[in-house]
């Protein structure tokens, strides 16, 4: 048999060079990320995908069953999943506006050149380093009915038997939303503290120069500055609060009556209580068609939105 070794080096030696070319250099970097996230994401997106189209039998350790639409169908007749996604909607209404304004504010706060504003700036942030676990224990304590919330509200005569904080489901769901925005205040008031030191004070000088006062040189200078900071906000944390999961498992597992439940934890209590594989992926799926919209309708509302220049 004829020697190929000599064309074999040549042709490698050849896709070397072809590989080594500029407009190539940065794929070349991206290739090992690229390859962990298909690994990680990618193929099992597409494999959760899939089993959305099949049924587990008793055993989930036999090959899944195709049914096609039947999880889909079963889905939109399941008063769980519309609860679920209520509360999920609840969720995003409730909190995404308080964690897109009241950081804004502290950041203004604390972007002020005041003697120990340093100390400030890390109270503030400390419940943000505070793992979740934690802060569901400690917050459940205070929501008990001889927590310090009941007793306070008994100290001021404005009920005696306290409120059923995490035991109603009038309170449940709005209870752990107070969590996800106590956490959450100091992550967002860093992203808009970096942005409030990237506007030049030069602004507010000509603006005081003008007759703004304290509160209109932000309204006329400071929002506008910070529109791209509000968007990239508003995104982040709508789909945390799409994908809530931790508060709702340590403070009420979904309780009392679905009332807290919300998409994750359902996909979670499907997939690792029922052992209902398929119909997880189902849910997931309509979780991830929640979060793409969000991500589409912020775009369009971005790309109508004069960008804000820095510099």
């Amino acid at each position: 048999m004829p020697d190929r070794s000599p064309q074999a080096r040549s042709l490698i030696r050849s896709l070397l060079c072809w590989i080594q070319q500029p407009q190539f250099t940065p794929y070349l970097f991206l290739l090992p990320a690229l390859a962990i996230l298909t690994l990680t994401v990618f193929y099992p997106a597409l494999q959760a995908f899939y089993l959305s189209f099949t049924q587990y039998g008793f055993d989930i350790t036999q090959s899944p069953q195709w049914v096609g639409l039947e999880n889909f169908q079963r889905l939109l007749s399941d008063r769980v999943f519309w609860r679920t996604l209520r509360n999920t909607l609840i969720y995003l209404i409730g909190v995404v506006p308080i964690l897109v304004i009241v950081p804004l504010g502290l950041a203004i706060l604390v972007n002020q050149a005041l003697p120990g504003i340093r100390w400030f700036r890390a109270a503030y942030y400390t419940p943000v380093v505070i793992s979740m676990v934690v802060a569901g224990i400690a917050w459940r304590w205070l929501y008990a009915e001889t927590g310090l919330l009941n007793q306070f509200l008994r100290w001021l005569h404005l009920s005696e038997e306290g409120l059923p904080w995490l035991t109603s489901p009038q309170f449940s769901l709005f209870s752990v939303m107070g969590v996800t925005i106590w956490k959450g205040l100091g992550y967002y008031m860093v992203i808009y503290l970096a942005g409030l030191q990237a506007i030049p004070g030069d602004l507010y000088e000509a603006a005081a120069i003008d007759g703004s006062d304290r509160w209109r040189k932000h309204w006329d200078i400071t929002i506008p500055l910070m529109r791209p900071y509000l968007f990239l906000v508003a995104v982040i944390s709508a789909i945390s609060a799409t994908k809530v999961f931790e508060e709702v498992f340590i403070m009420t597992q979904g309780g009392p009556r679905n009332s807290s439940k919300t998409l994750v934890y359902y996909v979670y209590e499907s997939a690792f209580q029922d052992l209902e594989i398929s119909y997880a992926c189902t849910i997931g799926l309509a979780m991830f068609l929640l979060i793409l919209g969000l991500s589409v309708l912020r775009l369009a509302i971005g790309r109508r939105q004069p960008t804000a220049d820095l510099f």
